[in-house]
């Protein structure tokens, strides 16, 4: 990963405001995949465990490219997945992101 956003994070800038307004971080964040767009529709690609579609709050963990949702003019990055944690175990979503991610590595 190039970079995560995610303010449970102690690194990341929203992270002291968070910790004020909330008694958890949530399960909504976004990352970077190293290599650029192909590579993040491919871990996107690859998952197993989470399904490929734009949606909050649901209890399914979700994963989307945001740019390709946004269209042409988007400034969002090419190489960023969007993702919305669901209820599933947490190890077995951890795993599913490993084995998408190993080919890129």
């Amino acid at each position: 990963m190039e970079a995560v956003h995610y303010p449970g994070l102690p690194g990341h800038p929203g992270h002291e405001a968070a910790s004020r307004q909330m008694s958890g971080f949530g399960g909504m964040l976004s990352a970077q995949v190293r290599g650029g767009r192909e590579q993040a529709m491919g871990v996107a690609a690859r998952v197993r465990l989470f399904t490929r579609a734009t949606s909050l709050g649901g209890p399914h963990s979700l994963i989307e490219h945001r740019a390709s949702v946004e269209g042409s003019k988007t400034r969002t990055p090419q190489n960023l997945l969007r993702l919305s944690i669901g209820l599933e175990n947490a190890a077995d979503l951890i795993a599913d992101l490993e084995q998408a991610l190993t080919p890129i590595l």
